[in-house]
């Protein structure tokens, strides 16, 4: 196969260029794929969990004002926020009940040890996103989280977006651990939570638009 290399058209150059950045994302998106089906195999339970988030993740992201191509980039990093699941013993990560403050402690570090796993270069964007993703998603806009305590804006916009949707899908759904909560429930819990472990402009944007964010709750169901 002949490729115009040797075409000097700056139009035929940039439609090259961007032909390699499109082979270069997909590959991406296939790894990233990949890792959430691993990710997915270490607890069962949160198979449909990880379909949602990346979709509530990609809504928020447009809702907020990204444009296409970075709210995808979001949608199938989303999914790796918790990756780093793979390197917590099976006793703790299926504990079916409260966590004792050591295990809560060692449970904490999948942060770090998804932020390690994923650690790449700025022109890997998929990656990259999952690396933020995966290390900031449990910090809280207050402060209060973990595992560096960042607050506001120096949290990530990406990890901001996908805590969110991460809380939103945790709270609403059936765990090992414990049952659904209703969702004025989980609207309250989250309602009372912003400016504390939410930024509050994107939890606006979620209420505002929760019936979009309902349909996909419904539609990516957990296969029971």
């Amino acid at each position: 196969m002949k490729y115009p290399l040797t075409d000097n058209s700056k139009l035929t150059r940039l439609n090259l260029i961007e032909s390699l950045k499109e082979i270069k994302l997909n590959k991406e998106l296939e790894i990233s794929a990949r890792l959430g089906i691993v990710s997915e195999s270490r607890d069962p339970e949160t198979g449909g969990h990880i379909r949602r988030m990346g979709y509530y993740s990609q809504l928020l992201a447009k809702l907020y004002g990204l444009n296409d191509v970075e709210s995808e980039i979001i949608l199938y990093a989303a999914p790796l926020h918790d990756i780093g699941k793979i390197g917590i013993p099976d006793n703790i990560l299926l504990k079916p009940g409260k966590f004792e403050d050591h295990e809560f402690e060692i449970m904490k570090t999948h942060a770090q040890i998804g932020a390690d796993m994923l650690q790449t270069n700025k022109e890997s964007p998929v990656l990259q996103a999952g690396f933020t993703i995966a290390l900031e998603h449990h910090e809280k806009y207050d402060g209060s989280g973990y595992p560096h305590g960042k607050k506001a804006t120096e949290i990530h916009l990406y990890a901001r977006i996908v805590t969110i949707a991460d809380v939103f899908d945790a709270l609403s759904s059936k765990r090992c651990y414990k049952e659904s909560l209703p969702l004025q429930k989980v609207l309250e819990i989250m309602k009372n939570n912003s400016g504390k472990h939410f930024d509050p402009e994107l939890l606006e944007l979620f209420l505002k638009n929760l019936d979009q964010f309902l349909e996909i709750k419904n539609k990516y169901k957990d296969q029971i």
